[in-house]
C-alpha cells in the first residue's frame, strides 16, 4: 500500500513549534528585540542574566552561513529591560527565500516583541559618511526587488501594508537625543538594499546616489517590511564600515567590514543601551 504524502506544515505551525522551544527556556518576556549585523554581535555580551540559544537548535530556523553572523538568539536584560537579541542574521543571497529570511521576525513577534532595532554594516554612498559613522535609517530603497509578503496573505496583517514611514520617526528622534547626551555623533540617511553577495560596481553606486541613497547593504529591508506588516515599531542603525565602490581607491573586502564594526561596537553598545532605557 502506497503511503500518503504528509501535509506540509503551515508557517503558523512552524512558528508555533519554534515558539514552544524558546518559551521552554525563556526566563523573561521581551518586548524589545535587536538584530545585530556583521561584526556587531558583541553587543549581546552586554546583556545580564543571559540565556543563549543556538538558532540551529530552534525548529525551522534558517541557518546562517556568513562570517560575523553567529546564529544565536540571546535573551536577557539590557540596562534593566528584558530584550531578545539576534546575534547574526540570514540573507537572501545565501539562497534563501525572503519568507525564510524573515522567519526570525515572525518568531520574535510571536514571543511578544513589539519594538525592533535593526543594525547592519553598510557601505557609505554619501561621501561625507566616513567609515565608522553611525547612521539612523530614515527610509530605504528596495533595489533587490524582493518582498517577503509576496504570495498568499496567510497572516493577520494587511494585504497592502503602508510603507510610507517604515522607520518610527518619533523613536528615531528620541534616539538621536540619547546619542547627543552620550556625545556620540550620528547621521540620518537612506539605506538601499541590494541582493548581493557581490559588492556594487562603481556605475551602480553612482546610480544609487542619484536615487537618493546614502548607504548600501545586503540586509535589513525584508526584515523591516515584515515587521511593519506585523505592526511592530522599527528603528534602524547602519554602521558605515567602508566607502562604496568608486569613492575610495581601496578594494572592498569583508574583513574591512568586520574590522570597522569591531572598532565602533563600544559606541554602538552604549547607544543601544541608552535607546533601550528610553524605550520602556
Amino acid at each position: 500500500m502506497m503511503e500518503s504524502t504528509p501535509t506540509p506544515r503551515s508557517d503558523a505551525d512552524r512558528i508555533a513549534e519554534a515558539v514552544t522551544h524558546i518559551r521552554e527556556r525563556m526566563t523573561s518576556a521581551p518586548r524589545l528585540a535587536l538584530i545585530l549585523g556583521s561584526g556587531l554581535g558583541q553587543v549581546a555580551d552586554e546583556l545580564d542574566d543571559r540565556v543563549v540559544l543556538s538558532t540551529a537548535d530552534i525548529p525551522h530556523y534558517p541557518a546562517s552561513t556568513v562570517e560575523g553572523h553567529a546564529g544565536q538568539l540571546v535573551l536577557g536584560r539590557l540596562d534593566g529591560q528584558d530584550v531578545a537579541v539576534l546575534r547574526g542574521r540570514v540573507h537572501a543571497y545565501e539562497g534563501l527565500h525572503p519568507r525564510q529570511v524573515t522567519f526570525p521576525i515572525r518568531l520574535l513577534h510571536a514571543i511578544g516583541v513589539e519594538r525592533l532595532i535593526v543594525t547592519n554594516a553598510a557601505g557609505g554612498i554619501n561621501p561625507t559618511f566616513e567609515p565608522g559613522t553611525l547612521m539612523f535609517i530614515e527610509d530605504h530603497i528596495n533595489h533587490a526587488f524582493l518582498n517577503p509578503l509576496a504570495g498568499p496573505n496567510d497572516g493577520d496583517g494587511p494585504r497592502f501594508p503602508d510603507m510610507s514611514a517604515p522607520y518610527d520617526l518619533k523613536w528615531l528622534e528620541e534616539s538621536e537625543q540619547a546619542a547627543l547626551q552620550l556625545g556620540i555623533a550620528t547621521r540620518r540617511g537612506v539605506y538601499l538594499w541590494t541582493l548581493g553577495p557581490s559588492y556594487e560596481t562603481k556605475a551602480e553606486v553612482r546610480a544609487f546616489a542619484r536615487l537618493g541613497a546614502d548607504a548600501v547593504g545586503m540586509s535589513t529591508v525584508p526584515e523591516v517590511i515584515q515587521a511593519v506588516y506585523l505592526g511592530m515599531r522599527v528603528l534602524g542603525i547602519s554602521t558605515i564600515t567602508n566607502f562604496a565602490a568608486g569613492l575610495s581607491d581601496e578594494p572592498l573586502a569583508h574583513d574591512d567590514v568586520m574590522r570597522v564594526g569591531a572598532r565602533v561596537r563600544t559606541q554602538l553598545a552604549s547607544l543601544v543601551k541608552a535607546i533601550a532605557r528610553s524605550s520602556r
